[in-house]
């Protein structure tokens, strides 16, 4: 299956491919982030949208064939629930399985996590 396929497998086309995809993913990120800036937008907002930029390139990736990450996807989907529970206004209350200051605790650590396991990684070459 293509999606299981390493970065290094991957012809030099498609290897060119998945950087212009990423390029263009991080350029529309940082345009978003501007944008939401100086629009002042809701939280909300901002998070959803972040979250469909994060899907859109995971499916960017599938339509052209190439391996999807489903970190990224599974990032992407809490993004845009997390997005749409601030649109909505859902105040967490207590004895919720999820205080309101938990989320992004768990988000830290998850990145804490990442960049951990991205210095440790022994290399597949």
């Amino acid at each position: 299956m293509m999606a299981e396929l390493r970065h290094d497998q991957l012809t030099d086309s498609k290897q060119a491919l998945l950087q212009k995809i990423d390029a263009v993913g991080w350029g529309i990120f940082l345009i978003w982030m501007g944008v939401a800036f100086l629009a002042n937008i809701s939280w909300g907002i901002g998070l959803i949208g972040v979250g469909i930029i994060i899907v859109g390139g995971q499916v960017a990736r599938k339509y052209f064939a190439l391996p999807v990450e489903r970190f990224w996807m599974i990032i992407g989907i809490v993004f845009l629930a997390w997005g749409v529970v601030e649109l909505l206004s859902i105040q967490y209350g207590a004895g919720v399985l999820i205080p309101g200051g938990v989320l992004p605790i768990l988000f830290i650590v998850a990145g804490i996590a990442l960049v951990v396991s991205g210095l440790f990684r022994k290399s597949q070459h």
